[in-house]
């Protein structure tokens, strides 16, 4: 088995030069770095981890907690973490809280509780995969980066501006001529749900064309309350549809497609549909549908930088909040 010792001696350094070399490389030049380098190579070289953890105190994994790992949107969120975290030498240990299931507050609890006890490095919590237990957060003793609004300021957060995006398409459906637009909703529990409720009314308010309350469905966030929504639209007001809908995720959106071409009505001739959100299985959805929003990735990306600048010291300071601009792609569907 190759060890330090045999990397060191290849290299002609001591031990701690490799160590260096191999965790702290700007306490070497770049020759003894290149030179201990090709040594680990021709050796085949693997670092203990366990060992490794002992020698400097890290664990090298960053915790990752999402709420719904059956929803499209966090795989996205999930394979962009882990990507970047990858490219810099640091593993993810996922964990689904499974709030669709009713289980998320017991199973958030329970794995914050594994994170200390793991000693892991740092931890990314998705939006509602904490959802009822953000005070936890104050008294975690983690580095961490909360994806979504939070309100106590407990740690870096990262997000869209759901009232603004959501503002944006009430605009630019009026602007396509729409009065009268369905709304379809997420869960009032949830504060980003409420927000993007409120930034898309007071759009369509502010022209003068406020949301009919008998054209507003809560949904769920999920697909099958996408067919529910379509189903109510067709059995309440199909004597006189509105002529457009918004929907506040896009598997509702999905769901709200699929259930009106089964009910017959055509889309956008009928009805036209837009969607809050932005998921690359969108693409292979037709018609394509407009949407407002940031792809999942972008947000993935963010959140690992800013736990980066925490863990690798650049950044010290209280925590910070960084919103990633949204984008409106108008396609076929409205």
């Amino acid at each position: 088995m190759t060890t330090i010792g045999k990397v060191a001696q290849r290299a002609g350094v001591s031990q701690t030069t490799v160590s260096h070399a191999l965790n702290h490389a700007d306490r070497v030049s770049p020759e003894i770095r290149e030179r201990v380098l090709k040594a680990v190579e021709e050796l085949g070289y693997r670092p203990n981890p366990q060992a490794q953890s002992l020698r400097t105190g890290k664990t090298n994994i960053v915790a990752l907690m999402v709420p719904d790992i059956c929803n499209p949107y966090y795989p996205e969120i999930v394979l962009s973490i882990q990507t970047a975290l990858g490219e810099v030498g640091l593993d993810t240990l996922v964990y689904n809280t499974d709030v669709p299931g009713g289980r998320g507050a017991n199973h958030a609890a329970d794995y914050l509780r594994q994170a200390r006890r793991k000693r892991v490095d740092g931890v990314i919590i998705a939006d509602a995969a904490l959802f009822g237990l953000h005070a936890e957060l104050k008294d975690l003793g983690l580095t961490g980066v909360f994806i979504g609004g939070l309100d106590n300021g407990a740690m870096d957060s990262v997000g869209v501006d759901n009232f603004q995006a959501a503002y944006r398409m009430g605009q630019y459906l009026i602007e396509k001529g729409h009065r009268r637009i369905a709304h379809v909703t997420g869960p009032s529990h949830f504060s980003f749900a409420r927000e993007r409720k409120a930034g898309f009314e007071k759009a369509l308010a502010d022209a003068g064309a406020p949301v009919d309350p008998s054209l507003v469905f809560e949904g769920s966030f999920l697909s099958p309350s996408g067919h529910d929504a379509a189903n109510w639209l067709v059995e309440k007001h199909g004597n006189s549809l509105p002529t457009a809908a918004f929907a506040a995720s896009p598997l509702m959106a999905i769901g709200l497609l699929a259930q009106l071409y089964d009910r017959k009505v055509q889309v956008p001739r009928d009805i036209s549909i837009a969607a809050y959100d932005r998921l690359s299985l969108l693409d292979d959805i037709r018609p394509r549908l407009t949407t407002v929003g940031c792809a999942p990735a972008a947000l993935g990306r963010a959140a690992v930088a800013m736990l980066r600048d925490r863990l690798e010291g650049r950044f010290k300071g209280p925590p910070r909040r960084e919103v990633i601009p949204f984008e409106l792609l108008e396609r076929e569907s409205a």
